[in-house]
């Protein structure tokens, strides 16, 4: 025996004697780390998933401005619309007209929205309502907002009134629709449970068959502010003095596409805005329906 394997031997006895068993060396599974890794990175690498296009679309359009693809006038260059909307942002202009536009959304939404909430309710609870409203309901959902604006001019004119009712009419119908298949959805079984408990109406309506329905029904809100955003950026750009879309009017009334464009901008990054937040709100809601189901 060599002096290595004696003294191995040795520290081996040493290790059993002190506490009567041998430690051997301890191999680290590679997976559980390789799995935290790519959870850690996962944020990062969806983020530059969802921001690879818009900044491809981005150097683009700085390679067309540098080498001249398209005159100034037609697509101005990334800084000269950035410098825009700056200048916009330390005048306050580009503050108020925002704060008008998310104004009259949050006045039509309000309307829309309540009335295509009860009206949703009402059919999903009476047959009768339904076979009542349902088919003129359906007739008149397929017309575009916009495509009552001729009607409405003629009776409301084209101040505050004819956005709000357009604003209204686009949010009404996906909530309204929503609501009803989110109530007719409900299963019998919960309803029944109503009836073993001694509920009324309104004690089944509000404990059973609204919460029931809470996911479909905010699906509803979710896709009718989204209509409402649309419209509201529409009708301004048809009939009004103030606003984001009468600010694009108004560049391009005055030729200046990078007052446009930063309009543009302004529109599409406040209805992401709207858009991602209450599809976290919706998903939160979905986890409980799936864990309640």
């Amino acid at each position: 025996m060599t002096n290595l394997e004696l003294s191995r031997a040795a520290h081996e006895s040493a290790l059993i004697a002190g506490n009567g068993r041998l430690d051997l060396p301890v191999e680290i599974d590679p997976k559980p780390v390789g799995a935290l890794l790519h959870s850690a990175l996962r944020p990062a690498l969806r983020a530059l998933e969802a921001l690879a296009f818009p900044l491809a679309l981005l150097g683009l359009w700085t390679l067309s401005s540098r080498l001249g693809w398209l005159p100034a006038q037609i697509l101005p260059a990334p800084e000269q619309v950035a410098a825009t909307l700056a200048e916009l942002a330390s005048s306050g202009d580009l503050w108020f007209h925002t704060g008008i536009s998310l104004l009259r959304v949050v006045q039509g939404f309000a309307l829309g929205g309540t009335t295509g909430l009860l009206l949703g309710i009402a059919m999903g609870l009476s047959p009768r309502v339904r076979r009542t409203v349902e088919p003129l309901f359906t007739a008149l959902a397929q017309v575009p907002p916009l495509g009552w604006i001729p009607v409405l001019m003629l009776l409301v004119g084209i101040d505050e009134g004819l956005k709000l009712l357009i604003i209204a009419k686009a949010a009404l119908i996906p909530v309204a629709l929503n609501t009803h298949k989110g109530i007719r959805n409900v299963p019998d079984s919960l309803r029944e449970v109503g009836v073993v408990l001694a509920f009324d109406p309104w004690a089944t309506l509000t404990r059973i068959v609204l919460p029931a329905a809470v996911p479909s029904i905010f699906t509803g809100v979710r896709y009718g502010l989204t209509s409402a955003w649309l419209a509201l950026v529409a009708v301004e750009l048809l009939a009004s003095s103030e606003g984001l879309g009468y600010l694009m009017v108004w560049g391009r009334q005055l030729f200046q596409l990078d007052m446009v464009i930063a309009a543009m901008l302004v529109v599409g990054l406040v209805g992401f805005a709207l858009d991602w937040t209450l599809s976290r709100v919706e998903r939160r809601l979905q986890r409980w329906e799936l864990a309640g189901s």
